[in-house]
């Protein structure tokens, strides 16, 4: 399958915002944000609602979430 996606090295304005962002938390640009980045204003709801889901305060830790996220990805075979 083939996306067309906006380069870091092309992003203005919010995507290129959110495109340092990410390089600031992670290192670089995931493919999976860069999925989005036809669409800044999606891209920006979809790291929100992770966010909140992420390190949001409740009984199961973020290391926890985490894992759980990793094991629901690999039992349905996707690579995020």
């Amino acid at each position: 399958m083939w996306i067309r996606t906006i380069p870091p090295e092309e992003a203005r304005g919010v995507l290129a915002r959110l495109y340092a962002e990410a390089v600031a938390r992670a290192g670089r640009v995931f493919h999976v944000v860069r999925a989005m980045s036809l669409s800044p204003a999606t891209l920006e709801a979809s790291l929100a609602f992770y966010s909140r889901v992420m390190l949001a305060r409740g009984t199961l830790s973020r290391r926890r979430r985490e894992l759980l996220a990793v094991v629901v990805s690999q039992v349905n075979a996707c690579h995020y």
